[in-house]
């Protein structure tokens, strides 16, 4: 039982994060200053997981929160590169473009989801990679497009960006794309935290 609500703590945190900070967007001004100034918010935390990660600063309460295994040398992967995705998508893309909602959003509820719902319903495998589940993926897949769609309308409510039925096309597809590649066995080896913001920014690059 202490694993399980271990386990959901660690991925309540992967999911929430990275959209709380989306939520806080329209505090910041507009244009390019703006987006670097909020990148910093994440920023400070790259920062942060290399001191941790490299033992320069002890804080046992991120290693066990961000970890899986209680190894501070954990958050020098996964976590680090979950910050850099979102620090990038901030800085480069911003609040105007639909590649940072859909980079963001698959990264921090479809992957979180993927993990959840998998563990609990994942007895079907994906026959390409025993470790990875059919629920898993169609969580994934579900959950990256509904938060998609959520700040969608979150952000065109501010006038941020211009919301219409091509554009939710093509956050399904970003989504699809995200669980084929969170699925994949490749994924597992690099990291999913890397892959899954770089396939969403690729394939949104050529859909939106």
């Amino acid at each position: 039982m202490g694993s399980l609500l271990f386990k959901l703590n660690r991925k309540f945190v992967h999911v929430s994060v990275g959209l709380v900070f989306m939520l806080c967007w329209p505090l910041f001004s507009s244009g390019h200053r703006g987006a670097l100034l909020a990148a910093t918010i994440p920023g400070f935390n790259i920062i942060r997981m290399l001191l941790v990660g490299s033992g320069i600063w002890k804080d046992e309460a991120t290693v066990k929160s961000m970890s899986r295994f209680g190894d501070r040398r954990e958050l020098l992967e996964g976590p680090l590169y979950y910050v850099l995705m979102i620090t990038f998508a901030c800085a480069y893309y911003w609040r105007t473009s639909p590649v940072a909602i859909a980079a963001i959003c698959n990264l921090c509820a479809g992957d979180g989801f993927a993990d959840i719902i998998g563990r609990q319903f994942g007895q079907h495998k994906i026959p390409y990679n025993p470790n990875k589940s059919v629920a898993g993926s169609i969580a994934m897949g579900s959950a990256g497009f509904l938060a998609s769609l959520g700040f969608l309308s979150y952000f065109s409510s501010f006038g941020y960006i211009q919301g219409s039925w091509e554009m939710v096309g093509g956050f399904l597809m970003v989504s699809f794309a995200s669980a084929l590649v969170e699925s994949h066995p490749l994924s597992s080896q690099i990291d999913d935290n890397l892959t899954v913001p770089l396939a969403c920014a690729l394939v949104g690059s050529l859909v939106f």
